[in-house]
């Protein structure tokens, strides 16, 4: 089992459900957590429970991206791990998408996991060692109606994320991919905790759950896909 005290995370969207959980989640472990996202507010709340960093950054600008590896470095001498679990959705029929909106869904979903990793996977290669997780969605391996442009996206952040495994395995350096279905979050303007929601869907800490597991493995051990679902949602 890998001991996460004092191990450096970076991890993004941390500003409210999935991310926030998992930062939270992670700094009760030991482990030192950068916290990105746009919104700078909820970050600097989120950062300040933790006693970890706050990063305000938009990931899919390449200059923020590089920034935030070398806040971490500079920070805190180190980085073990990276949790890519920034994203963006709308759901529309083809015909309703409009250019601008595909642009922002990809330019997060997609762009955004690739800049991020891009400015990590030199650092990870020279040291030997590190683990990136992200968060990409069971409609990376499904298609839905009005899911044309999310589900787009998510395919294409699946295999640059299988991709950059492959390249990075003979480094030492980990790279797995959490698929969650179904979770109550803020995502795509919705409202969590609704009355019915703990029935139908994963909570955030539920996902934080699994990426704490992955981390934990043994170093001789990767985890390279995980899906996980609300007993009620079927797939």
């Amino acid at each position: 089992m890998t001991d996460l005290t004092d191990k450096v995370a970076i991890v993004t969207g941390a500003s409210r459900g999935i991310g926030r959980a998992i930062a939270l989640l992670l700094a009760m472990q030991g482990a030192k957590v950068v916290c990105v996202a746009r919104s700078a507010d909820d970050l600097l709340d989120v950062a300040h429970k933790i006693n970890g960093l706050a990063v305000p950054a938009d990931i899919s600008d390449e200059d923020d991206a590089q920034n935030i590896v070398e806040v971490a470095l500079r920070h805190y001498g180190r980085l073990d791990m990276i949790i890519c679990n920034a994203g963006v959705g709308s759901f529309d029929l083809l015909e309703d998408v409009d250019a601008a909106e595909w642009d922002r869904i990809f330019s997060v979903n997609v762009k955004g996991t690739f800049l991020v990793c891009k400015a990590a996977a030199p650092h990870f290669k020279l040291q030997g060692h590190g683990h990136i997780v992200g968060i990409a969605s069971d409609v990376s391996k499904r298609t839905f109606a009005t899911g044309v442009a999310y589900g787009a996206s998510k395919y294409a952040q699946d295999a640059v994320l299988s991709a950059l495994r492959k390249e990075m395995r003979p480094h030492g350096v980990k790279v797995s991919t959490v698929y969650p279905g179904l979770v109550d979050t803020y995502f795509n303007g919705s409202q969590p905790d609704g009355p019915e929601a703990e029935k139908t869907h994963l909570r955030p800490i539920d996902v934080a759950q699994a990426v704490r597991y992955i981390l934990e493995a043994p170093p001789h051990v990767v985890v390279d896909e995980l899906m996980l679902h609300p007993l009620t949602q079927d797939y």
